[in-house]
C-alpha cells in the first residue's frame, strides 16, 4: 500500500512508523503539511496514489482543517475529521463521553469571570482549570484558593484569545499519583502504561514514569466505549483511577507512543501498521 504521513515536524513517533512502514515494503510518501495547498475540489499532488494518510500534525489547527479536506477529497484519513474535531476540544470531548456513559470528571464550562468563580466556589478546592485546546498538559491549572482562582481568571481574560473566554472546569480527581494511557485501534487496545509522578500532572511529556499496565475487562469496556463516542481510529484513552472504579478524563487523535513502545513489549508501531493494512484491505473490498 501507499501510505501519505502528514507531518509538520519528524518526531521519534513518526520515525518508529516510518521505519515499520518500509521494512514492510509499503510505499510512504512524506507530506509537510506547511508544504502544501488546499483547493476545494481536487488533492494536491502529494495525495496522488495515496491509499490511506496518517494524519501527525503537531498543531491542532492544521489538523482540523487538513483532515476535512482529505474528507472532502474521498482521501481514507486516520483519524477522520469528525473524529480529530471532537478529540481537539476539551468540551466536545467531555460532552461526548458524558452522551456516551462513560465515567468522566464532572466539569463545567462558563464563560465569564464571575460566573466561573461561581462554579469553582461550588467545586471547592482544589479544582482544576483546562484550556479549551491544547495537550501536554500546557495551561493547565490546580486551583487551591480563591486568590489562586481569581489570578488565572484574570490572566485568562487580557489573553485575548477567544478560547480563553471558554472557561472549563473540571474537579479534582484524587488519583493514586498515575494515570493510564491506553492507544488503541477503533477500541481494541494496542497496549497500556501508567504514568507516575508526584506532580499533580503525570503526562510522560513532563517527565513522568512510565511503566507497562495491563488493561483490565473494565478498563476495555471503557476504551471501546470511548473509542465508539469520538468516532473510532488511532486514539489514546486517559484514565485515571477514581475510587473502586476509573474515570476517563481524556480521548486524544494524534497520539505519541514512543513512550508507551519504550514501557512494553508490544510492538506499537508494528500493531498500527498491522490495523492500517487491515483498514486498506478492507476499503480495497469495499470498493470492488
Amino acid at each position: 500500500m501507499k501510505v501519505g504521513l502528514l507531518y509538520s515536524r519528524i518526531r521519534r513517533d513518526e520515525k518508529l512508523l516510518l521505519s515499520e512502514l518500509r521494512d514492510r515494503g509499503h510505499e510512504v510518501a512524506k507530506i509537510d503539511v506547511r508544504d502544501e495547498q488546499f483547493g476545494l475540489s481536487d488533492p494536491p499532488e502529494a495525495f496522488e496514489g495515496v491509499d490511506v494518510v496518517v494524519d501527525r500534525c503537531l498543531a491542532t489547527s492544521r489538523s482540523l482543517y487538513v483532515t476535512q479536506f482529505l474528507d472532502a477529497y474521498d482521501v481514507p484519513v486516520v483519524n477522520r475529521a469528525a473524529t480529530a474535531d471532537v478529540c481537539a476540544d476539551k468540551v466536545k470531548n467531555s460532552l461526548a463521553l458524558e452522551r456516551a456513559g462513560v465515567p468522566t470528571p464532572t466539569t463545567e464550562v462558563a464563560f465569564t469571570t464571575d460566573s466561573a468563580l461561581e462554579t469553582i466556589e461550588r467545586f471547592g478546592y482544589p479544582c482544576v482549570i483546562k484550556p479549551v485546546v491544547g495537550s501536554w498538559g500546557r495551561l493547565m491549572a490546580k486551583v487551591e484558593s480563591r486568590s489562586a482562582a481569581e489570578a488565572i481568571l484574570e490572566h485568562k481574560a487580557t489573553l485575548g484569545h477567544y478560547q480563553h473566554k471558554v472557561i472549563y472546569v473540571q474537579e479534582f480527581v484524587e488519583k493514586p499519583g498515575r494515570d493510564i494511557r491506553v492507544v488503541a485501534v477503533d477500541g481494541e487496545p494496542i497496549a497500556a502504561m501508567t504514568r507516575s509522578s508526584e506532580h499533580w500532572l503525570t503526562n510522560a511529556a513532563k517527565g513522568a514514569e512510565v511503566e507497562a499496565f495491563e488493561p483490565d475487562d473494565r478498563v476495555r469496556e471503557l476504551v471501546a466505549t470511548a473509542s465508539d463516542a469520538v468516532g473510532g481510529g488511532l486514539l489514546g484513552v486517559d484514565l485515571m483511577e477514581a475510587g473502586d472504579g476509573y474515570t476517563v478524563h481524556e480521548v486524544n487523535h494524534t497520539v505519541e507512543f514512543k513512550a508507551l513502545n519504550d514501557a512494553v513489549d508490544v510492538d506499537v508501531p508494528g500493531a498500527v501498521v498491522d490495523w492500517l493494512e487491515t483498514k486498506v484491505d478492507v476499503d480495497a473490498e469495499a470498493t470492488v
